[in-house]
């Protein structure tokens, strides 16, 4: 018997197909009440994660449980978890409604069950038109409306917001906070745009090539954050040296003859200029916004952070679960930090080559 937690762990997760390592050593939990993120680029091992924890793939090590059994022992699984892994599954001459009564005869739900979950979706006109007419966005709606009809304490969700307009995925984020936070519901969505769901998640799991890159809740992702300040002064080994007899750490040269400075103001960086005597032709403030920090802990090749950027921070795996390293061992460790981008404002000397 599951314990009715609605919790979804994963520990020590691990699949292995051949020589490939698609998912190494994870661990997580999703809580009810919340909406949690998995996410990665393409090919990183979030589908393969998740059909672990449908009971779809078996996994090679570790374990990924649903109210504390895995899938496979949860009695009549359709009442405890609703989820979408694709939105293929549909008989193109079927209408909606029909389609729904089948799966509701499937898990045992009154057929009054599929107009209630259409409705939810926004459906409701859509109900006697065959599916094979749909768009890409009204099959994700009838997925989802799928994955609802049983009514489960857990929605797991897999690129949801694909083929949806803005429209639809502003209806989409609402759906998912209001299922989690005012029906104490478990959500876990995933994605490999971090924009997407921003406004959604309030955990977040962030894996690259199979490995766990960040878990931990998306306002500490936030507040990692760290804004840097390129300086042109005229002599930049006096300038370093001044900040750092001031207390300034994160201060290094840059290829290009500036000064990189993190963790201090536009202001207070000339102020110790001024102070030092030391001529300043221009600033250049960038701000490290979240989807760069998403972009800073997947990319594909990790060859050391750009300068004036501190190492992101790492969360471990669960409480009360075997500890791992986080970040992983080996070259995958340090992070690449991608230039400067549209996100700049400029002070004093104006634009900087």
């Amino acid at each position: 018997m599951h314990d009715g937690s609605g919790r979804i762990v994963v520990q020590n997760l691990s699949k292995r197909f051949g020589a490939v390592n698609a998912v190494q050593d994870l661990s997580f939990t999703v809580e009810p009440g919340s909406v949690t993120g998995f996410l990665g680029p393409n090919g990183a091992g979030k589908t393969t994660t998740l059909r672990m924890l449908l009971g779809l793939v078996t996994p090679t090590s570790g374990v990924a449980t649903i109210n504390g059994r895995p899938h496979s022992q949860l009695g009549n699984p359709a009442r405890v978890v609703g989820s979408v892994l694709e939105n293929e599954g549909f008989h193109p001459g079927r209408t909606a409604r029909n389609h729904l009564r089948v799966y509701a005869a499937a898990i045992g739900v009154p057929d009054r069950r599929a107009d209630e979950v259409l409705g939810l979706v926004g459906l409701g006109s859509a109900a006697d038109r065959k599916a094979g007419g749909f768009s890409l966005g009204m099959r994700q709606r009838l997925a989802l409306a799928t994955a609802l009809l049983g009514d489960p304490q857990v929605l797991v969700l897999d690129e949801p917001t694909n083929g949806l307009d803005p429209e639809g995925i502003l209806w989409l984020r609402n759906f998912l906070r209001s299922y989690a936070r005012e029906q104490r519901r478990t959500v876990l969505v995933s994605s490999h745009l971090l924009n997407e769901v921003e406004q959604l998640i309030d955990q977040v799991v962030i894996i690259s090539q199979g490995v766990t890159r960040y878990y931990g809740p998306l306002e500490q992702l936030r507040r990692g954050q760290q804004s840097r300040v390129l300086v042109q002064p005229a002599d930049p080994a006096a300038l370093v040296k001044a900040l750092q007899e001031q207390g300034v750490q994160q201060v290094s040269p840059t290829p290009d003859g500036r000064v990189a400075v993190a963790g201090s103001s536009v202001q207070q960086i000339g102020d110790v200029a001024a102070k030092a005597g030391i001529a300043v032709y221009g600033m250049q403030e960038e701000h490290a916004d979240l989807e760069r920090m998403f972009f800073q802990l997947t990319q594909g090749q990790y060859a050391g952070g750009q300068a004036g950027y501190p190492p992101p921070q790492y969360q471990g795996p669960p409480p009360g679960y075997p500890p791992q390293q986080f970040p992983p061992s080996g070259p995958q460790q340090q992070q690449q930090y991608p230039p400067s981008g549209p996100q700049q404002q400029q002070y004093w000397g104006g634009p900087q080559r």
